[in-house]
């Protein structure tokens, strides 16, 4: 059923509300399970409901907040459909201090007062609606178009606006938010979730109050690493704190990969404002005479049933509509980086295609130190230190190429993938010695550098730089007729902040143009290659974000690979992203981030919660670990499905306690999949209770069978047939046997 959207007039939207302005307009934007109600008052969009379903416009006119409520503090206060700055000049209590849009016009007026035109449904894909609020200010020509496409079926609401400026000179955008939402005194409490962290530690969950007086912010500065930090992504609770199961929450995701900034806001009267969209801190962007600009797109869902609805919602979303190709199942690769780093010839490499081809692998992807010329060529000498911007194949270390390593692989029945860093250059290269300028760089300065004392950005906001990048990747791939996968990397920030490319009056356009940027590159290329899967890198978990996910068909997590470690960040990512998007590999111990042993069996059941992969040398193994992971792999294929399309339910968080546990469900509730981590207990005595399974079909009976077992089973019911109802009430009993024991049950609706 597609979404519904619905037009009332009402001859009195908000009559009754003292201080109203007359008649009006109301109307609903509907999902499966929620309502955004809209109401146009004194001209302006207002947003005044959303959250759980509700089906009379009406109602949710007659029922939203007003000015009766309080004293004369909240007369200052209306619930805008899009926020901007001086945008609420009523009854002349000064504009509105907040706004998620800030405009400097031509003649250096400095605030801004939308006017609705027009609210109309646009033709969309089946299963959505379109709704489209034609805004613009009262005197000035600039207009503000708010775009809002509901999905029905994933209860996810994406909206993002477009700006344009009919005024006869440049305005100066100082904030241009992509969402910026009043949400008047839903409750009289409020909590952020939200993840941060830092190279090796992405994904750490935190929660926070908001209150009143208060605004809690999260952003990113970096400009190409823009997921460290802080991801682009919250969970607000609105009043009694939620868990998993229980309470309203907001979920929100920005669909940005360059600087961003989320906020918010909470004042003296519980009004809360929402805003999300692109970083500023840079200075105003410039918007010229005539042009129009796209903001990012927002995503957002509400679920009154906790966090764990939400986290669904987005990955539903997520593999039906936002990634490339997000129902296809990932496959089972061998990444060669910590199995050989820079140090590899052919035949090592061809050694490492034996062993994942023994394991049960499906895919073979080189990694950095294939690439580089003459002086410039990338080896184990040089390392980090050459290379980058140079995208060809160094004759000396691979004689015949990458399509015949592709050869090679195909002869064992292997796909086959690459790494590259297309967005930087090493000032030792061949590329920045032709066209220094093309690197980002700020006038009457030195280059700043970072990684190997030589790499920096290259300015993609100058269409040159794009076309030649694009120019030597088309040259590279189109040789090899059998590429599978490319590995997109990106190891550096904005060191520098200045483009060449760009005048001095559009300097500070270059973080938002960049990304822009960026994007028109990764269109054009998966226009070129639409079967070639991409995965998004930086420094790790970098680019954990849902705009550069929209061209790429899964992330690297992080370049921490110690199993315990993956339990926390790959919970943290959980948070937003589906497990099809998450890689998680398998590697050697000691580990090579964190020195710490874990047993092979650990390492495996956490790797195989997401999308199953290997980063080792296989001759390294032995003869039955290799076993092992044959078998590992056999049984992770088989419960693929479920694992990387069905739906995730968090049992036991590992956040402060001695396990975790989770679990996935298939669409029709006939095949499950449970796992269980044993962490470091504080003391012996904190033995695992019953895991209270979701998701289950009460009326089914599911037979319960453990996988990966070395030795010792870890539930008394293995083998068993049990109903749903049991399952879910009772739970399943388990136990675990010291630190980094783990289990992982199958679950078979007979």
């Amino acid at each position: 059923m597609n979404a519904t959207f619905r037009f009332a007039a009402l001859a009195a939207c908000v009559a009754a509300s003292a201080g109203a302005a007359g008649a009006g307009e109301a109307f609903l934007l509907q999902t499966k399970s929620t309502t955004m109600a809209f109401c146009r008052e004194n001209g302006s969009w207002n947003m005044v409901h959303y959250g759980a379903k509700v089906e009379s416009a009406a109602d949710a006119a007659d029922l939203a907040w007003n000015r009766w409520t309080g004293g004369h503090k909240y007369e200052q206060r209306r619930p805008a459909a899009y926020a901007a700055y001086g945008g609420d000049r009523e009854r002349g209590y000064g504009f509105n201090k907040w706004g998620g849009l800030q405009v400097t016009h031509a003649d250096g007026s400095l605030t801004l007062h939308l006017v609705g035109k027009k609210a109309e449904t646009v033709p969309d894909a089946p299963g959505t609606t379109h709704l489209v609020l034609r805004q613009r200010d009262r005197v000035y020509p600039f207009h503000v178009v708010q775009h809002f496409r509901a999905v029905e079926t994933c209860d996810v609401i994406e909206t993002w606006v477009e700006l344009k400026n009919g005024e006869a000179g440049a305005v100066r955008l100082g904030r241009m938010d992509s969402f910026a939402m009043g949400f008047p005194l839903l409750a009289d409490g409020f909590r952020m979730q939200y993840a941060t962290g830092q190279w090796g530690a992405e994904g750490q969950l935190r929660e926070t109050p908001v209150e009143r007086g208060q605004t809690v912010e999260i952003g990113s500065r970096s400009g190409v690493r823009d997921a460290f930090g802080n991801n682009a992504s919250f969970m607000l609770t609105i009043g009694e704190a939620s868990t998993e199961t229980a309470g309203r929450v907001i979920g929100g995701a920005l669909c940005w990969s360059g600087t961003w900034g989320i906020s918010v806001q909470r004042d003296n009267c519980d009004y809360v404002e929402i805003r999300a969209g692109a970083d500023t801190s840079a200075g105003a962007y410039v918007l010229d005479a005539g042009k129009s600009i796209t903001l990012p797109k927002f995503a957002l869902t509400f679920s009154a049933s906790g966090k764990g609805q939400v986290s669904r919602n987005f990955h539903r979303w997520a593999r039906e509509w936002q990634m490339p190709a997000g129902g296809k199942l990932r496959p089972v690769l061998l990444n060669s980086w910590e199995g050989s780093y820079f140090s590899f010839t052919e035949q090592v490499l061809h050694d490492m295609m034996d062993g994942v081809k023994e394991m049960g692998g499906e895919l073979f992807v080189l990694d950095d130190g294939w690439f580089g010329t003459g002086k410039y060529a990338r080896d184990n000498v040089h390392r980090d230190k050459v290379g980058l911007g140079d995208w060809v194949v160094n004759p000396e270390k691979l004689p015949n190429g990458l399509s015949g390593l592709s050869g090679e692989a195909k002869k064992r029945g292997l796909k086959f993938g690459f790494w590259v860093e297309p967005e930087m250059v090493n000032t030792n290269s061949w590329l920045y010695s032709a066209h220094p300028e093309w690197a980002i760089r700020e006038r009457n300065r030195p280059v700043n550098v970072g990684r190997g004392g030589s790499q920096t950005v290259l300015d993609y906001s100058n269409p040159a730089v794009r076309e030649n990048i694009f120019s030597q990747l088309d040259a590279l791939c189109s040789k090899i007729p059998d590429l599978a996968y490319v590995k997109w990397d990106a190891n550096a920030d904005f060191f520098n902040m200045g483009s060449s490319h760009l005048d001095a009056a559009h300097q500070a356009n270059l973080p938002f143009d960049y990304t822009v940027g960026l994007y028109d590159l990764l269109a054009k290329l998966r226009a070129k290659y639409p079967g070639v899967d991409l995965q998004a890198c930086s420094s790790g978990g970098g680019r954990v974000d849902y705009g550069f996910l929209r061209y790429a068909d899964e992330f690297w997590a992080s370049d921490d690979t110690d199993a315990r470690e993956r339990v926390f960040i790959q919970w943290g990512e959980s948070q937003f992203y589906p497990a099809c998007a998450i890689a998680a590999h398998v590697t050697d111990v000691p580990n090579h981030q964190t020195k710490r042993v874990t047993p092979l069996k650990f390492r495996f059941d956490v790797a195989m919660s997401a999308r199953l992969g290997f980063e080792l040398h296989p001759k390294n193994m032995s003869a039955e670990d290799l076993a092992f992971a044959k078998k590992c792999v056999a049984s992770y294929k088989r419960i693929r499905p479920t694992v990387q399309q069905g739906d995730l339910y968090r049992l036991v968080s590992p956040c402060g306690g001695s396990h975790a546990a989770l679990m996935y469900v298939n669409g029709d509730a006939s095949h499950a999949v449970v796992f269980l981590w044993g962490l470091v207990r504080a003391n012996w005595s904190n033995f695992v209770p019953p895991l209270a399974l979701q998701g289950l079909d009460k009326a089914k009976a599911y037979k319960v069978r453990e996988i990966n077992v070395v030795k010792e089973r870890h539930c008394r019911v293995d083998g068993k047939t049990l109903r749903g109802e049991s399952l879910t009430s009772m739970g399943l009993p388990v136990r675990l046997r010291g630190d980094y024991d783990s289990a992982v049950f199958e679950l078979t609706a007979q």
